[in-house]
């Protein structure tokens, strides 16, 4: 058998993206990312109603920090920290969160097509909100909770299906879909059932995707989430580099494949259990980004994982913006945005893959 190729960091699994001397390096690309990011931050601030310029966006921002500049008017001031900036960096937070989760999954089941909703943590989300929504389970203050919750116990079904230890991809995958249409039918059925026209029109813009109701609470959640994801996924970067190559590979390299798959699995539900939470279902980011990334930055998760989080929060910060300015005054769910994106970007990627395998 053929050794693999290699390059500058390693060997790379049969068929993946590499890097050529015409590709950036990894500090180029991730020093380009974070300036993107900061820059996008600042003008995403701006853009709304209530006219404001990058200048007055830093003021209110200095002023917040106790730094020796004159505060912004009080109603200026407000609509920067209350309004805009948690709902401009709730986005940076879900869409780099689902990059990254994306990436971790298609790495652990070797396959192209899955993304964070695939362990059905979408649909149990779903469910959960549409209980508090409709049902009267609580307020709309606790819509986060109650799809978390709802997140998590769509996960447990998942891993009671499929079982937990040496469970392989397919029956994971599998088990997932199973789970995901249950939870769609208790969702549908509830709507159905119990709600009334108000409350089913705010519940399919929550389920199509949607940061309209950010809140700080939700950016610290989320903040949570994310990190987690990123930092325990990254520790296991080189798991994940032996994954591609397939479980037995991976086990003779030193890796415990039940034991990681379980491990990674369990931390992108959770941080995208949080990220679903706060967002509702926003779908192809956490499909799309990694396969771009992945086309720029090669297949070595060290500098994978975090290119993905900082392009995947570029995109989903323009897609919202886009979402919310474009329409107005009317605003269209973030979700819907990214789906019309999405399916074209995955489209042309899976054609370069073609052309390059």
């Amino acid at each position: 058998m053929p050794a693999a190729p290699e390059t500058p960091g390693g060997p790379v699994a049969p068929g993946a993206v590499t890097r050529r001397g015409r590709w950036p390096g990894a500090i180029t690309l991730g020093g380009a990312g974070l300036v993107a990011l900061v820059l996008s931050v600042a003008l995403a601030v701006t853009v709304g109603a209530a006219g404001l310029s990058v200048g007055e966006v830093f003021q209110s921002l200095a002023a917040r920090l106790g730094l020796p500049v004159t505060p912004l008017p009080p109603l200026q001031d407000a609509i920067v920290w209350e309004l805009r900036l948690p709902r401009v960096l709730l986005a940076v937070l879900v869409g780099g969160g689902l990059a990254v989760c994306g990436a971790v999954l298609q790495a652990l089941t070797r396959n192209p097509l899955a993304d964070p909703y695939l362990l059905g943590i979408s649909s149990g989300a779903s469910t959960g909100a549409v209980a508090v929504l409709i049902l009267g389970l609580g307020s709309a203050a606790t819509l986060t909770t109650g799809a978390f919750a709802g997140s998590i116990a769509a996960f447990c079904c998942v891993l009671a299906l499929a079982g937990t230890g040496a469970a392989s991809a397919v029956r994971v995958v599998l088990a997932g879909v199973a789970v995901s249409q249950l939870f769609g039918a208790v969702t549908s059925l509830i709507v159905i059932w119990a709600g009334d026209a108000h409350g089913t029109r705010s519940v399919t813009f929550w389920l199509l995707g949607s940061l309209a109701s950010a809140s700080w609470s939700g950016v610290a959640l989320c903040a949570a989430g994310a990190g987690l994801a990123l930092v325990v996924c990254w520790a296991a970067a080189p798991a994940l580099d032996a994954f591609a190559f397939g479980r037995e590979t991976a086990a003779s390299l030193g890796v415990s494949p039940g034991r990681t798959q379980l491990t990674l699995m369990v931390v992108t539900a959770l941080g995208t259990s949080a990220l679903v939470s706060a967002s509702g279902a926003i779908g192809f980011v956490g499909l799309v980004v990694p396969h771009a990334v992945r086309f720029l930055a090669g297949s070595r998760h060290r500098s994978l994982l975090p290119a993905c989080a900082l392009y995947g929060g570029i995109f989903l910060l323009w897609a919202d913006t886009a979402a919310r300015a474009v329409f107005a005054p009317r605003e269209i769910p973030v979700g819907v945005l990214t789906a019309l994106i999405g399916v074209p970007a995955f489209a042309v990627v899976m054609r370069r893959g073609r052309g390059t395998g």
